[in-house]
């Protein structure tokens, strides 16, 4: 989940590290450079914890650094639950594209077939918008992370907001640009794409992508958190954001209201569980042959060097060649990044806070970005 349409935050705060406590769990030879990687993020970036989960050849192996509390020497939890972000876009995605497959919507056809009316603003033509372009981020339209003060995150952590009230956020500004003519990251895209779910199955988003993703790839540490429940369940380290009542202050950011994340960010996982969904994803048991196809055809995606977007999933270059498919989240408290490959390697990584928490929001950044290339090159 980004609040604005760079890959990370551009917040910085100095002085305030944790205790470190670093450890493995079943590595096979040839894990120890990942182990450092995973170190280096607590050590030198600064982040209170780091989790990680890789599956290759058949054998998965869960790796720990840092502390599941900030400050003292408290073990991280072995694929703990943390707030999986935007990768809860991938989800929605495959929802539509499921739909797109039984027939029920077009990719191409415009929102407003399914969302009439709704979609009404400056420069904004849903007409002109098409599914896909939701999907893809080429639609033009306004980010409403940008509107609703996450920079102030104290503010907003407890409110309840619902999907009228965040796209009214958005829409109360001019489009961007016109549509599928250039891409930008935009959570509006996809909390359309959950109201356009809603309409056509006549059921909660939520609900659909529960029972045709979560559990149909048989992830069981993977939920939803229902209306009013600010927790994240089951074993977890805490995660950390600015926003305290001095400027700079870090705040323990685990409990929360997530429902601005909505069908954009609201899911709750392990590093585990996002790897398998993308494995599970790649090897086609979500989807037929052409919708995957279709999620696949990429545009340019400008955040880093060599990334592409297709339909909820990014293509990233690995520097030992060929390239995974995954998503990743940026939500307060966490980030998580990581996916798959053609050749059957997956990881998943997640750190305790976002880039820029704990110092350069770039350089931390570049470094998780790295951690997950060495998960899949080592």
């Amino acid at each position: 989940m980004r609040t604005a349409k760079s890959v990370v935050v551009t917040l910085t705060v100095a002085g305030l590290t944790g205790a470190a406590v670093s450890g493995a769990v079943a590595s096979p030879p040839g894990d120890p450079a990942l182990q450092r990687s995973l170190d280096a993020l607590v050590q030198q970036e600064k982040f209170p914890a780091a989790l990680a989960t890789v599956s290759r050849a058949g054998r998965t192996t869960t790796l720990v650094a840092g502390s599941a509390r900030l400050g003292q020497q408290v073990p991280v939890p072995r694929d703990g639950r943390v707030r999986a972000g935007s990768n809860t876009k991938t989800f929605t995605a495959v929802v539509v594209l499921q739909l797109v497959a039984e027939g029920a919507v077009e990719l191409d056809a415009p929102i407003e077939r399914y969302l009439p009316g709704l979609v009404r603003g400056e420069g904004v033509d849903a007409g002109a918008i098409t599914v896909r372009q939701l999907l893809q981020h080429t639609s033009g339209l306004p980010n409403y992370t940008e509107y609703l003060g996450l920079d102030d995150f104290t503010k907003i952590r407890h409110r309840f907001f619902q999907p009228h009230d965040l796209l009214a956020a958005a829409l109360a500004h001019p489009a961007k640009f016109p549509p599928g003519t250039r891409w930008e990251y935009s959570n509006t895209n996809y909390l359309l794409a959950g109201l356009l779910v809603e309409r056509v199955t006549g059921r909660p988003v939520q609900e659909q992508i529960t029972e045709r993703v979560i559990r149909k790839a048989g992830l069981r540490d993977t939920y939803w958190p229902q209306p009013g429940d600010q927790t994240i369940q089951g074993p977890h380290p805490l995660g950390y954001a600015i926003g305290g009542a001095a400027a700079g202050d870090v705040v323990d950011a685990t409990e929360m209201d997530p429902s601005w994340g909505g069908a954009a960010g609201q899911l709750i996982s392990t590093p585990g569980d996002l790897a398998r969904f993308d494995r599970a994803l790649l090897d086609g048991k979500l989807l037929p042959p052409p919708q995957l196809a279709e999620m696949r055809k990429t545009v340019d995606a400008p955040l880093m060097p060599g990334w592409r977007y297709g339909l909820g999933l990014f293509r990233v270059p690995l520097s030992c060649g060929g390239a995974y498919w995954g998503h990743g989240g940026d939500i307060q408290g966490f980030e998580t990044r990581g996916g798959a490959t053609e050749d059957g390697r997956s990881v998943g990584l997640a750190v305790t806070a976002l880039p820029g928490t704990f110092g350069d929001a770039g350089k931390a950044a570049e470094a998780v970005v790295a951690t997950v290339d060495t998960a899949f090159c080592r």
